[in-house]
Formats: C-alpha cells, structure tokens, sequence
C-alpha cells in the first residue's frame, strides 16, 4: 500500500543546488518511490552556528516503504553526498528530514513522525506549503499553510529559475 509522505531537503555545501537537483532524481528513480511533486528552491539563512545560507525545498513523495526503510533510504542519500555529522545544525552538503507519513504519529529511538520541529521552521513551512498548504498536520490538527501563519519567514527568498 502506498502512503503520502513530505520530506525536507537542505544542502549549503558544495554546489548545493546540483545536489538537491540530483536528490529529486534519486528518489523518483527509486522503485519503492513514486515523486508527486516538489517545491521551488528557496536561499535560507542558517540556523546554529556561523556559516552559508543554505538553499531548501520540500518534496511529496508516495512510497511502499515502511517510515523506517524510508528513512533508511533517506540516509543512505545523504551518505552519497558526503553528508558528514559533526556539529548540531552545523553546515551539510545534504540534509534530507521526513516530515509527515500520511498522518501517522510515531515516536521510536531513531524516527519521530511528525518531525518535532517542523512547525517551528519556516524554511520548512514555506516550501511545503506550496505543494502541500491544506495537508492537516497530525498533531496540530491545523494544515500546513494555517501553521505557517505567523512564523517569522525573514530570511527565506524564492529562487527564480
């Protein structure tokens, strides 16, 4: 059975843009992965410590794999980007974050649905809700787009491509 899923990808190392790019390709190349759609690209001011902007996007994707495998599979992207972990929201050549399973609440040692900081994040919100604003998040009960009112989206700009 196929379930709607979000996903949040970053990157501000390297050439962000091609990496993201090549993302979207890997996962709709997948065969357990079905791309619904995808956001535009937007250039965010980093959060934690000193370092590049970084350029975000949303993506909608439906898949047979269960929250684990997928995000496995999300992990394993990463790694083939030379996603290394050194610092708490340090800079990354690729951070790729399952938002949303269909509106599963789930909570185990390595996986959290929905992502606990989400609805604190306009560099996520703002993204997905441009494919995705009347998506109602599980445990807000609100949709993306209701959540994202109010948020400071300072520092947040559209690419135009």
């Amino acid at each position: 059975m196929m379930q709607k899923c979000a996903v949040a990808l970053g990157s501000n190392l390297g050439d962000s843009l091609n990496i993201l790019e090549t993302t979207i390709t890997l996962l709709s190349q997948h065969p357990s992965i079905e791309l619904i759609s995808h956001s535009p690209w937007y250039q965010t001011t980093p959060i934690g410590p000193p370092q590049p902007d970084y350029f975000n996007g949303c993506a909608i994707l439906k898949t047979s794999l269960t929250p684990e495998h997928l995000l496995q599979t999300l992990l394993s992207i990463e790694q083939k980007f030379g996603r290394i972990r050194r610092e708490k929201w340090g800079p990354r050549t690729l951070d790729l974050d399952l938002l949303l399973y269909d509106d599963l609440i789930l909570e185990t040692p390595s996986l959290t649905i929905p992502h606990p900081l989400m609805l604190e994040r306009a560099f996520v919100l703002v993204p997905l809700a441009d494919i995705a604003a009347s998506w109602v998040h599980p445990i807000s009960k609100k949709t993306i787009e209701e959540n994202l009112n109010g948020l400071n989206c300072e520092g947040i700009k559209q690419l135009v491509n």
